[in-house]
């Protein structure tokens, strides 16, 4: 396990033993899963795009109407 410095543009350089665990190439993808405290990094693939697509066709709502909803919970907030 490497330690890596967050630069001023917020980029870390990924040590060589966590790229080849992960099995990390230039210009792969990757995502961010937060659990509690930590952070995992998950390398994207078709798989997980397939995987995924059609997650959320069940919803009540869309993204649009969710979005408002929680806007609409801000502005009460606000005024208290």
């Amino acid at each position: 396990m490497g330690i890596s410095k967050i630069t001023r543009n917020y980029q870390v350089t990924l040590p060589k033993d966590i790229r080849e665990i992960k099995d990390l190439n230039v210009g792969d993808k990757v995502l961010f899963v937060l659990e509690g405290d930590k952070i995992d990094l998950v390398k994207m693939s078709k798989d997980i795009i397939t995987k995924t697509a059609g997650l959320w066709a069940d919803l009540a709502e869309t993204g649009v109407e969710y979005e408002q909803r929680m806007r609409k919970g801000w502005k009460k907030r606000q005024l208290l």
